[in-house]
């Protein structure tokens, strides 16, 4: 067994009353690709952006890389959680100069990134003319800037075409490569199952599954048998 880079402690996140994150403890293994599954509304999102600082947790605990998370390790996290945040009046390239420029990183941050998304041809087009895939890819590139130890990914491949999901579960596989965990959130089970190393399943805001993929398993079933549970709790 690894070491984990990310751990959550029964961690809890109430909206009005509504409990949407359910004492869910994660552990993720570094240098790893984790699959989050569920349905919609299952608690994903909500999990990932308390991870990330977006949402604070009702109750419950992070530890990020051995220690208590705060604030400084999102230097170290690069996240894509709903839509790719760009200024699509500029190129990839320009997108990526106002985050280098924030960050105070030098600019052959922007080549590196580029060349790692297959964005380096792309010259003075504009991000709200690109493919849905391309702007899938810049976004996370934009994720990739800081050179995080750890990247999460909510549902990156909805609206994708077949060759867009292609292009992106090659890309996400090269990441264990430069040493870079990955936290894939999705409710395609064939997707996760391609390229995932661990799977959590979620499920009205319960973990009810979480384990290293067994080829042998079948994750359809598996993944019923654990959302139906706890559609029942629910």
């Amino acid at each position: 067994m690894g070491k984990y880079i990310l751990k959550t402690e029964n961690l809890c996140k109430k909206f009005k009353g509504d409990m949407a994150v359910n004492n869910i403890s994660l552990s993720v293994e570094e240098n790893s690709i984790y699959g989050l599954l569920g349905p919609n509304g299952a608690g994903k999102s909500t999990t990932l952006k308390m991870i990330t600082g977006i949402l604070k947790p009702t109750s419950g605990g992070i530890a990020f890389n051995g220690h208590p998370w705060n604030r400084k390790d999102l230097l170290n996290i690069g996240s894509l959680i709903e839509s790719p945040p760009l200024y699509e009046n500029l190129t990839a390239r320009e997108n990526l100069k106002v985050r280098t420029t924030l960050f105070g990183l030098p600019d052959s941050r922007i080549d590196e990134v580029l060349e790692i998304v297959e964005l380096t041809n792309t010259g003075r087009k504009r991000s709200g003319q690109f493919s849905m895939g391309m702007k899938q890819r810049l976004g996370i590139a934009i994720a990739l800037l800081n050179h995080p130890k750890l990247l999460i990914l909510d549902e990156p491949t909805n609206g994708l075409d077949p060759m867009g999901i292609q292009d992106l579960r090659k890309l996400i596989r090269s990441f264990k490569g430069k040493g870079i965990t990955v936290i894939l959130s999705s409710h395609y089970l064939s997707e996760v199952e391609q390229i995932a190393d661990h799977i959590g399943i979620i499920s009205n805001g319960i973990l009810g599954y979480e384990q290293k993929i067994d080829p042998k398993e079948d994750l359809e079933k598996l993944f019923m048998k654990v959302v139906s549970k706890n559609r029942k709790v629910g």
